[in-house]
């Protein structure tokens, strides 16, 4: 998955910027630091009468503002570096792991058990579709930088409700690589990757390019697809409103039926007409288009038969042309604009008429903003119980202290242990390189991935055995 960040930090840095904030900014944590016990009592929720867990529905404290801090301060002193090179200041972070952040994926796992239930091929590929469009939507707004995993990481989430469990580890850490396994409770499907985000940086926006291959397993029908994930960019990272845009070709194949779907993430554009639109098509293995899909990755996704689409369409240019008009030359932006404005959104998708449904996205909490712009899935993923202390790995990243003290406001502490954290892994590199001592992951392997023929990151199918006798002490 590819997520959006401001900067990732490297052991190997040669800048490095305070792990703290100012003198004058440490008093905007005063206020979460003290209710953070009161929210803590207020999220210890009971199990439900079903008997399934009812997870908490807010963070233990809000977040904190960062008007006061100019990230131009930090970048300014690292031009002409590369930008894995530039540690960033935890301020500009999210109490989240890039573990837990790639887990967002599985917020809509509903779509995979319902393309595992059809019976034709094509409306499989579609909801596959839609599973791939909706995991990309957790990002919008989330302009916070998750924590970059530590070398041995992991995340475990086991969701009965929600019918999957998962297995992720940081398996390298230059190149940063995370590897992800999920599968179905019920067995009817296995979903895996690794993902290794490249980061470009041009001037006024950070762009991250995605590296690595997804796999979806259906394992009723035999079937096997892949994709990858479009770029991401988030704008305005010296100055201005910071926004976010993803853009570029999906290309799902289902690898069993020679059937694909190709998905435009259309850029901005000049005048922000198609900010967030995604449009495509759906081939069979003849390569004939057999249906439209269309909508926006913060929004919906719908799909239409091809012929109704291109009549629509045709209708709709005619109309167009009727409607034409000079631009006020005010829109007119150039090179000179000291940000890049965010272009009004328009929320609701123009639907075709004979259009289906494949996703609409869930609406957030009504304390999202408070709360790093998290969904109610994401407000789940580092809770962390006196049960489930005793069976994750010393690995999981719900123990990293630096993330766990962000959580609860504690900023002071979170700068410190975040440094602490860091120092330790370098010096436990510098020991492995003394004894010539090559790196061992845990629970993945490399390997070919047998649907795409290309090098892959492969689940032992051992970590549930829960044996972690050989874990490393990272923390």
């Amino acid at each position: 998955m590819c997520v959006i960040t401001l900067g990732f930090e490297s052991d190997d840095s040669e800048t490095r910027m305070d792990p703290m904030v100012s003198d004058d900014s440490l008093s905007l944590f005063s206020k979460s630091e003290s209710s953070a016990s009161e929210q803590n009592v207020h999220n210890r929720e009971p199990t439900q009468e079903n008997g399934i867990k009812k997870h908490r529905t807010s963070l233990p404290a809000p977040m904190f503002s960062r008007n006061q801090l100019s990230l131009w301060s930090i970048l300014k002193k690292c031009i002409g570096l590369e930008l894995s090179k530039i540690t960033m200041p935890i301020i500009f972070n999210e109490p989240l792991s890039f573990l837990q952040r790639i887990t967002e994926y599985m917020e809509h796992t509903y779509l995979i058990h319902k393309a595992s239930m059809l019976s034709d091929s094509i409306e499989r590929l579609q909801t596959v579709a839609a599973f791939a469009v909706s995991a990309v939507a957790s990002q919008w707004e989330r302009t916070g930088k998750p924590f970059n995993p530590l070398l041995g990481e992991t995340y475990e989430l086991r969701r009965n409700d929600l019918g999957f469990r998962l297995i992720s580890e940081q398996v390298s850490h230059h190149p940063p690589i995370s590897a992800f396994y999920s599968e179905g409770v019920n067995k009817d499907f296995v979903f895996h990757g690794s993902i290794y985000p490249k980061l470009k940086f041009w001037g006024k926006s950070v762009e991250a390019e995605p590296r690595g291959t997804i796999t979806l397993e259906l394992n009723k029908h035999n079937e096997a697809y892949s994709w990858t994930n479009p770029s991401c960019c988030v704008h305005n990272v010296i100055i201005g409103k910071l926004w976010i845009e993803q853009y570029g070709t999906v290309e799902i194949v289902n690898h069993s039926t020679g059937e694909k779907c190709l998905l435009h993430f259309k850029p901005c554009g000049l005048f922000g007409k198609e900010l967030h639109r995604v449009e495509g098509y759906i081939q069979d293995k003849s390569k004939r288009k057999v249906c439209v899909i269309y909508g926006k990755w913060t929004e919906c996704l719908w799909c239409v038969d091809t012929n109704t689409y291109e009549a629509y369409k045709k209708n709709d240019k005619k109309g167009g042309e009727q409607k034409k008009f000079k631009e006020p030359e005010d829109d007119v932006r150039t090179e000179n604009d000291e940000a890049d404005d965010m272009p009004e959104i328009q929320e609701t998708v123009q639907v075709i008429p004979g259009s289906k449904l494949l996703w609409r996205i869930a609406a957030r909490p009504s304390h999202s903003t408070q709360m790093y712009n998290f969904t109610n899935f994401a407000m789940t993923l580092n809770e962390l119980d006196e049960e489930m202390k005793n069976v994750l790995a010393p690995t999981d990243c719900r123990f990293r202290p630096d993330i766990r003290a962000m959580e609860n406001g504690n900023m002071e502490i979170a700068g410190a242990e975040k440094e602490r954290l860091e120092e330790k892994q370098r010096a436990a590199r510098k020991e492995r390189s003394k004894n010539e001592e090559e790196w061992r992951t845990r629970w993945f392997r490399q390997d070919i991935n047998q649907h795409t023929r290309t090098t892959d990151w492969i689940y032992t199918g051992k970590y549930w055995e829960r044996n972690y006798e050989d874990c490393p002490d990272i923390y």
